[in-house]
């Protein structure tokens, strides 16, 4: 992979790094690299959607102007989540799809994320290729040969939400659900595909105004939504990201329940109703040791992966395995979808807990996490972390401190500028210990 693509797109600090004029020649060079014109005479086109950051719109129009400049008719849909481009990219015939957003990052950011015709996130071999055409010279169409932008502002209502009311064989109603929306792609989407589901929804910061996306709220800050489940007595909560791919429970207790859990949740599920392919869940070395074990003792194997839920599908398409996700909360259920799917997750879950009678919290109870304690450490050289001798040694020690009770992993972040030290043991004060000195072996060590 090159240095200007990350695990999820390109993304960083908009109109510093991801700017407009970069916006327009990756449109273009994208254009030029994925998009084949099928007969000779019909079109290429592109869709391209946004969450509800303010430099959404300014990166969307450049965007557009590069693939219109390659002769690419393009459809702006304003503001839907990154699952509802890759499902549209997928199922009405576009030839590329376009997604701005930083997803979970804070306000200042924004991304830019491809999806292939097919609705899947584009291989690294494909982002180095459009990286590489940045910027290259070449004969531009002119005259009718420039392509056309349009908009369509209701296909995310007329289509996704569609298809996903079609999901569930169970209905929602009786539920109580409480969704916060994170000011982001969700604010309409999310309690609307609930309440079409037939659950009764209450709903927090799904007032976006460019400014307030993810601002102490949604799945990176799941504490108004804790207060909110237990004062509204809500049977459980959800919590969705900016772009609204990811997606965090909370039980009627008020306490979190990560990816992992629901991951835990759903594959018990569908291997019930014989819908989990060779009894396999897909994970990452992020997951929590407490989710394999659990898994181990229903009879459910797990395959792990890199961190990224791009990585996860990629697991999951090699083997035809029908479920795999993160401990952040990105789930992929292949039947239905071609990427994390917050909604979707939401829907799955809701449909778990309304079949078996049970609350959230009793469906989680199978599942012991054990002490874990992740720390980010801004400021380093996150290409040097495997390499490092000294922090080499710094981890050999630990692992042989925790022994069979516990995991150190040292993983440069994909997306920021910083590398992650998570640990798990036995106790929670050894788990915390042990990453905290980890952390000043990473900080000294890779210190810019």
């Amino acid at each position: 992979m090159g240095q200007l693509f990350g695990t999820d797109g390109v993304r960083g600090l908009a109109n510093h790094f991801v700017t407009a004029d970069l916006a327009l020649q990756l449109g273009e060079a994208a254009a030029r690299v994925l998009i084949k014109d099928r007969d000779g005479t019909n079109r290429p086109t592109a869709i391209i959607g946004r969450d509800t950051r303010q430099s959404g719109a300014m990166l969307a129009q450049a965007v557009a102007a590069g693939l219109a400049s390659a002769g690419v008719d393009v459809t702006h849909v304003d503001v839907v989540s990154t699952p509802a481009i890759a499902y549209l990219s997928a199922n009405q015939d576009y030839d590329l799809g376009v997604m701005i957003s930083a997803s979970h990052n804070a306000m200042p950011d924004n991304g830019i994320k491809f999806f292939a015709h097919n609705g899947y996130k584009l291989e690294d071999a494909t982002e180095d290729a459009i990286e590489a055409r940045l910027g290259e010279d070449w004969e531009r169409p002119t005259g009718t040969g420039v392509g056309k932008i349009g908009d369509d502002y209701e296909v995310a209502s007329r289509e996704y939400l569609d298809h996903l009311s079609t999901v569930l064989e169970t209905d929602l109603s009786g539920l109580r659900i409480a969704v916060d929306c994170a000011n982001g792609a969700a604010s309409e989407l999310g309690p609307e595909a609930l309440r079409r589901a037939g659950a009764d929804v209450v709903v927090i910061n799904a007032a976006p105004d460019g400014k307030n996306i993810n601002d102490h709220c949604g799945s990176t800050h799941p504490e108004q939504l804790q207060a909110l489940v237990v004062a509204s007595e809500a049977d459980f909560g959800v919590a969705f990201d900016g772009d609204a791919d990811r997606c965090l429970a909370v039980n009627h207790e008020g306490e979190l329940v990560d990816g992992d859990q629901i991951l835990g949740v759903l594959a018990v599920g569908m291997k019930e109703s014989g819908h989990l392919t060779d009894d396999t869940l897909v994970i990452t070395v992020m997951s929590n040791l407490g989710l394999i074990l659990a898994m181990k003792e229903r009879g459910i194997k797990t395959i792990q992966t890199g961190v990224g839920d791009r990585y996860v599908l990629e697991a999951m398409r090699a083997g035809n395995y029908a479920l795999g996700g993160e401990q952040s909360g990105h789930v992929i259920a292949a039947e239905y979808a071609t990427t994390g799917d917050g909604l979707l997750t939401a829907l799955l879950l809701a449909e778990q807990v309304a079949k078996s009678g049970k609350t959230l919290k009793d469906l989680t109870s199978f599942i012991q996490r054990l002490p874990q304690t992740l720390v980010n450490v801004p400021g380093v050289d996150k290409t040097r972390a495997a390499t490092d001798p000294v922090l080499q040694e710094a981890v050999q020690k630990a692992e042989e401190e925790l022994g069979e009770t516990g995991r150190v992993l040292l993983r440069p972040s994909g997306t920021e500028p910083l590398v992650r030290v998570m640990v798990e043991a036995a106790t929670q004060d050894q788990a915390d210990r042990v990453a905290d000195d980890l952390a000043k072996v990473v900080s000294s060590q890779l210190a810019l």
